[in-house]
C-alpha cells in the first residue's frame, strides 16, 4: 500500500522541518517546501529518506504566488499521484513592533498574503484531490488565543491574518466535512528559535520560570500534536483550534511602554 503524501509549507527549516521529521517517522511521504533555502531544502530531503522508508522531494515556491502555489500542486501529483496532507506552516512575520498606522501597505498585504490567503490558494488546489480519495488533513498555524480575537499590541498585520484564518479553518472544515477531509489549527506557544527543531527530551533538564508547565516549548511538541490529527482515527476533530502553550500567556507577556514601543518587565 502507498504511503499518504504530505506538503509541508516553509519546512526546509523550524517547526516545519521538525514536523517533517515526526510525519516521516510515521512513514508518511513529504514534500518540503522552501521559498530561499534550497540547501537546506534539499538536505532534509535527503536525510529523511536516508533514515525512514519514505519518499521525499524538495520543491521551491513562494506560496503567497497563485502561479507558484498551481506549480508546487502541480509537481507533488506529477511525482506522488496523491496529496493527502496539506500543512500550512509558511507564513511571513515582522519582528519589528509596529503600530497599525505605521505599517506601509506592501507589508501589511505581505502579511495577509503569506498569513491568510496562501492558505486559500492551495487549499482550493488540494482539496478536489482529497475529495476524490474522499480523505484529507489540513493543518493551519495560528496563536495562543487566536480563536477569541484578541488584540496583540505591535502585531496588527499578522493577528489579522490569523484571526481570520481561524474562521476559514472552521468554515473548510464544516464545507469538507461529508468529503473526509477533516481541517483544524494548531496554535504554537513562544517556542524560541533555537528550540524550534529541538525534541522534548533536549529540554527536560531545562526550566523555564515564565513557562507553567516549567520548561520551554519544542518543534516536537508542535509535530506531534500535527502528527495526531493526521492519524486516520482522528477523523472525528474537525474545525478545532488547538493552543500547544504549556499553559504560557503569550501575548501579554510584555508590558507595553506604549510611548516608546518597547519592551519592560
Amino acid at each position: 500500500m502507498l504511503n499518504k503524501v504530505a506538503l509541508i509549507t516553509g519546512s526546509s527549516t523550524g517547526l516545519g522541518k521538525r514536523t517533517a521529521l515526526e510525519l516521516a517517522r510515521l512513514g508518511i511521504d513529504v514534500v518540503i517546501n522552501y521559498r530561499t533555502n534550497q540547501e537546506k531544502a534539499l538536505q532534509l530531503a535527503r536525510e529523511l529518506e536516508r533514515d525512514y522508508p519514505v519518499r521525499a522531494m524538495a520543491v521551491q515556491a513562494d506560496v503567497s504566488v497563485p502561479e507558484d502555489c498551481r506549480a508546487l500542486v502541480g509537481q507533488v501529483i506529477e511525482e506522488f499521484g496523491s496529496l493527502d496532507i496539506l500543512i500550512n506552516n509558511a507564513g511571513p512575520y515582522i519582528a519589528e513592533r509596529k503600530r497599525m498606522a505605521d505599517y506601509e501597505l506592501d507589508e501589511w498585504s505581505a502579511m495577509i498574503n503569506g498569513n491568510l490567503t496562501s492558505v486559500f490558494y492551495l487549499s482550493k488546489l488540494v482539496i478536489p484531490f482529497m475529495r476524490e480519495k474522499g480523505w484529507g488533513r489540513i493543518l493551519n498555524f495560528g496563536f495562543d488565543r487566536a480563536d477569541t480575537a484578541p488584540a496583540w499590541v505591535f502585531r496588527s498585520a499578522f493577528a489579522a491574518a490569523k484571526v481570520g484564518l481561524v474562521s476559514l479553518t472552521r468554515t473548510m472544515a464544516l464545507e469538507e466535512a461529508e468529503h473526509g477531509i477533516t481541517v483544524n489549527m494548531v496554535c504554537p506557544g513562544d517556542i524560541t528559535h533555537e528550540w524550534k527543531e529541538a525534541s522534548i527530551e533536549d529540554v527536560r533538564t531545562l526550566t523555564d520560570p515564565t513557562t507553567p508547565v516549567g520548561r520551554a516549548g519544542t518543534g516536537e511538541d508542535i509535530a506531534r500534536t500535527i502528527a495526531f490529527f493526521c492519524e486516520e482515527a482522528s477523523d472525528f476533530i474537525t474545525g478545532t483550534v488547538i493552543a500547544v502553550t504549556g499553559g504560557k500567556d503569550v501575548l501579554t507577556k510584555y508590558k507595553f511602554d506604549l510611548e516608546s514601543s518597547k519592551e519592560v518587565w
